[in-house]
């Protein structure tokens, strides 16, 4: 019976030899990942009612992200006792202020193909670029994991979407996210898992292709996933971790597929998502002149060294704007220590852009960043609800990082490939 990636993955963590659609199956969980605002302060009380401790601390990773550096005295104690239930359940995997989950965790080899993972977060879809099954759960089925190292799971379709043609210059995996937001919706793939494909997704590096991972939670979907290859296997390696088997881990050509959706890159326009949803993305030329306040250059979908560069490539030889402030938050220390070796620092740091630690701080309303009543502004973050990024009066814009540095050049949402022409007559 042909399968498809998702249901091979699922098969193998229910000791089955193949799994049907629909069908609810126990799965061992190969890896658990948690954060400080969702893990121990809420798994922790409830493991200690029940008198167990976790099922296997070799296969947990805990990372700080959310409330880091503490800036008041609730988020230091929550942190606190973080780090305190690490030390007792004798969790090694702890990551603490090192950058935010979703990039630290396959930046330290955790995840490799085939592997079913379950993550304290809905942006666990990320995972899923490493060719594993990586979903976001709750507090209560997460304390079920850890104390017997198994969650049920309906055995979900599978999307595919074939990714054709070349993205043009300025133009980035969070445009065709965008796009993807507005032509499918957020719930068109509610419970499925969403498969990328197409030699567009093979010619992008491992960091981009995290980027549609990770907002295939914005299309609704259970799991993101993208089948591994040789770039896939060379990130891993370079991680410390052996790939393994790759051929292992691909979809049957004859699988069958909820839908399967073409999607030709090669004439996209840089995409922004108007507030209060993803899902009102359109074209940049259809936004352009939209005064802001503040450009941020932060979280899991945006903020990779991959991101900053692009930003660097706006923001070379210019400054910000008077009057707006342009705050950027490195994925992770890794991505900043990365980003000082090579000069993209230096270039966003003498456009007058602010440095913030490495978290996720002002994407979730959190910290250093925070908007006031009325205030706009565009960002590279995934997610721009009302009032999530601060006031509820407050508006947010999507975009990639190349259209989140021009607008912090111009002060307007502008189309980023007017000024990567014009930078690149003026600096060769």
């Amino acid at each position: 019976m042909a399968a498809t990636l998702a249901q091979k993955i699922i098969a193998r963590a229910a000791s089955r030899d193949r799994v049907a659609h629909g069908e609810i199956v126990t799965c061992s969980v190969d890896l658990v990942m948690m954060h400080d605002l969702s893990g121990p302060r809420r798994v922790g009380p409830v493991l200690e009612r029940l008198g167990i401790g976790v099922w296997d601390s070799e296969k947990v990773v805990l990372i700080t992200d959310h409330l880091v550096p503490a800036t008041d005295v609730a988020s230091a104690g929550i942190l606190d006792m973080t780090r305190k239930w690490a030390a007792e359940q004798g969790i090694e995997n702890f990551y603490d202020m090192q950058g935010i989950c979703h990039v630290v965790l396959p930046e330290r080899g955790h995840l490799k193909p085939g592997l079913f993972v379950v993550g304290g977060d809905s942006h666990s879809t990320t995972g899923g670029a490493f060719g594993c099954f990586m979903f976001g759960i709750g507090s209560t089925e997460m304390v079920g994991v850890l104390a017997t190292g198994e969650i049920w799971i309906k055995v979900p379709e599978t999307i595919l979407i074939n990714c054709s043609n070349a993205l043009a210059a300025g133009v980035s995996a969070k445009d065709m996210m965008l796009a993807l937001c507005a032509r499918l919706g957020m719930g068109g793939s509610e419970y499925q898992a969403v498969q990328f494909t197409g030699d567009a997704v093979a010619a992008m590096p491992m960091t981009e292709r995290m980027t549609l991972t990770n907002m295939a939670a914005e299309l609704g979907a259970q799991a993101g996933l993208i089948a591994a290859d040789d770039t896939t296997a060379k990130y891993i390696r370079e991680a410390g971790t052996d790939p393994g088997d790759i051929d292992r881990w691909q979809g049957d050509e004859e699988a069958e597929y909820r839908a399967v959706h073409d999607f030709d890159v090669s004439d996209l326009e840089p995409q922004v998502a108007l507030p209060h949803s993803p899902a009102t993305a359109r074209p940049v030329s259809e936004v352009q002149g939209t005064a802001i306040q503040q450009a941020y250059i932060g979280a899991c979908t945006g903020a990779k060294l991959v991101d900053l560069r692009m930003a660097a490539e706006v923001l070379k030889g210019r400054r910000v704007a008077d009057g707006i402030r342009l705050l950027v938050a490195p994925a992770s220390t890794r991505t900043t220590a990365a980003a000082a070796a090579d000069g993209t620092l230096q270039i966003l740091t003498e456009a007058g852009a602010i440095l913030l630690p490495s978290g996720c701080g002002a994407c979730y309303g959190l910290g250093a960043g925070v908007l006031a009543e009325g205030e706009t502004c565009i960002s590279s973050t995934a997610r721009n609800f009302r009032g999530r990024m601060g006031a509820a009066s407050s508006t947010v814009f999507l975009g990639s990082p190349y259209t989140v540095a021009a607008a912090a050049v111009t002060g307007t949402i502008c189309d980023p490939r007017e000024l990567l022409v014009e930078g690149k007559g003026a600096h060769g």
